[in-house]
């Protein structure tokens, strides 16, 4: 069974849903070649952290964009967006399904969405990250939320790094943050989006089981290996979920036992920022992750 025409398949949604295996069962069935969405997967070396498919899971599908990125390489969207929309349109050349795979959602939206990304200007940041640093994320949160409503709408109090980003773009440029979200249209490319989630108490138990598998298959070993590379310096991979945890327990008390269950509350509340993320995207059309026949039933719905 292959899809009506050529055109990429999206599949997002929250982490431990399953999205990884799908999006290859994807690829095998449509002649298709995987394209990350995932942030902290662009970035070599986080393999057990970040779930990354092994060889062997990638089952001879091409996967692109995976470990482009050293750790001390700060992660960009606007870079992202050129590299994927390039890659996306050398596979559909060549007359193959691009699967884009991935719960990153500004990474996906900057593929499938006309994301704009205005200039920079590094004294304006600086100042703006010591102010977040003197004041808190969340006094800077409350004056963006003056400047622009929307805005900070999307953005977490606790999101020092989009906070200071948002009340950037309105200083260099004299107008509201929001101005540069696009508003959601037909996806480019055609893309057909595809959510997978899972019940809540469901998901929060592969979650468990998830970062107990990391830490059982040699996450620790991992960080302190990443961390002889600079992991520790590096402003987006050091964040990722786990490794900071990790990292936050060797610089400390050493307990990681707590690093791995801080990791656990941690990635529960990534999982419901991503379904809170996503949801709002009635492009959208949701799958059962734990359902019998996951893929057939996508694959119904891309060539009903």
């Amino acid at each position: 069974m292959g899809p009506p025409v050529i055109a990429p398949v999206a599949v997002v949604g929250p982490t431990a849903t399953g999205k990884t295996a799908l999006g290859v069962e994807l690829a095998l069935a449509l002649g298709g070649e995987v394209v990350n969405a995932d942030a902290m997967q662009l970035y070599r070396g986080m393999d057990i952290g970040t779930a990354k498919a092994t060889v062997e899971e990638r089952r001879g599908v091409p996967h692109h964009l995976l470990d482009v990125l050293d750790v001390t390489e700060t992660a960009s969207v606007a870079a992202y967006q050129k590299q994927a929309r390039a890659t996306i349109e050398a596979i559909l050349d060549a007359g193959r399904v691009p699967v884009i795979v991935g719960g990153s959602g500004l990474y996906v939206q900057a593929i499938v969405d006309d994301l704009r990304f205005p200039g920079t200007d590094p004294v304006v940041r600086s100042d703006l990250e010591e102010q977040a640093r003197v004041q808190g994320a969340a006094a800077l949160h409350r004056r963006l939320a003056m400047l622009d409503p929307k805005a900070a709408d999307t953005i977490l109090p606790t999101d020092t790094r989009r906070i200071v980003r948002a009340l950037e773009v309105i200083a260099v440029t004299g107008e509201p943050f929001s101005a540069n979200l696009p508003t959601p249209g037909p996806p480019r490319y055609g893309t057909v989006m595809v959510g997978v989630d899972r019940a809540v108490a469901e998901l929060d138990e592969r979650v468990e089981r998830r970062v107990e598998h990391m830490f059982d298959a040699g996450l620790v070993d991992e960080v302190r290996r990443l961390e002889r590379h600079g992991l520790r310096h590096g402003r987006t991979a050091s964040r990722a979920l786990g490794y900071r945890q990790v990292l936050d327990a060797l610089a400390g008390d050493g307990d990681l036992k707590a690093a791995a269950r801080e990791t656990v509350v941690a990635t529960r509340r990534f999982v419901r920022r991503q379904r809170s993320w996503f949801r709002r995207d009635d492009r959208i059309t949701w799958f059962d992750g734990g359902a019998e026949d996951p893929v057939g039933a996508v694959l119904a719905h891309l060539d009903p």
